[in-house]
């Protein structure tokens, strides 16, 4: 039974993938900038037809989600877009959700994931291979636009919501014992915004920039505290399989290139200026 759940879920998640591409135009055939020339034609020059089959999440502001035109837009798109510009690879970025995405690098459905992932030991230790951190984010709590909850302590006996697999989660889990509130998981973060919204959980855990880029856009009715910040961690993209370091390695390379000359800047500029 298991082997026939597990073979089943696999052709949905290479049949959703199918459905649910979304190839950067842009991005699709080799190009290179006159910073990266070489590790550019490097890349071409190992495998130019490879095409690099990426997963993302769909509803994750500002760094993947679909924009008022029906495009699909972010800081991680557009990063991706440009560093394949930058180092001269093909690639299908394909939007499947943060639970698809994971389970599609993981069963080489996949090539890579790039979905604000945060960089932990955790994940690491599980066999996600990450590349250098492209943006660094903090997790924190949004209540509904007329709680009074301002401290975690404030949730003591109350209920929480998640969304399954975040950095968030991991914040949520880690003070839960010592504040005594429960969790509620969610598979995206509308579900989990409006669970707090119509009151069935007291608060929710998200990356800071998400939560206060996706209130700010959506005029959703929700606000958050302030002080309640983690620590915070880098973002990355991430492969589970080490045939792809190739991959990993002109990923990294045109980061630094995009960083250099100003691109980079001026993506984050963009969407969170």
């Amino acid at each position: 039974m298991k082997k026939l759940l597990a073979s089943l879920m696999a052709l949905g998640l290479a049949l959703s993938m199918a459905a649910c591409s979304t190839t950067s135009s842009d991005a699709s055939e080799p190009a290179s900038s006159g910073s990266s020339a070489a590790s550019g034609e490097s890349a071409a020059a190992a495998d130019p037809d490879k095409v690099w089959l990426i997963a993302t999440d769909t509803v994750f502001v500002p760094f993947e989600y679909t924009d008022e035109n029906g495009d699909f837009v972010g800081i991680d798109v557009d990063i991706l877009a440009a560093i394949a510009e930058d180092q001269g690879f093909k690639y299908e970025l394909n939007s499947i959700g943060w639970d698809g995405a994971v389970a599609a690098v993981q069963t080489g459905q996949a090539d890579a994931i790039i979905a604000g992932a945060s960089i932990t030991d955790e994940r690491k230790e599980s066999g996600w291979i990450f590349s250098d951190g492209y943006y660094n984010a903090t997790q924190t709590i949004a209540v509904a636009e007329d709680s009074t909850i301002t401290s975690f302590e404030d949730l003591r006996g109350t209920s929480v919501a998640v969304k399954n697999g975040t950095a968030g989660a991991d914040y949520a889990e880690s003070l839960k014992d010592e504040y005594g509130f429960t969790i509620t998981y969610f598979d995206d973060s509308p579900t989990m915004y409006q669970d707090v919204i119509i009151g069935n959980s007291s608060a929710c855990f998200e990356d800071t920039p998400v939560m206060i880029s996706y209130i700010k856009q959506k005029g959703i009715a929700l606000k958050v505290p302030e002080g309640l910040e983690s620590e915070g961690a880098p973002y990355g993209l991430a492969i589970m399989n080490e045939d792809n370091q190739a991959f990993l390695d002109m990923f990294n390379a045109g980061l630094a290139n995009i960083q250099a000359n100003g691109t980079y800047d001026a993506i984050i500029e963009k969407y969170l200026g």
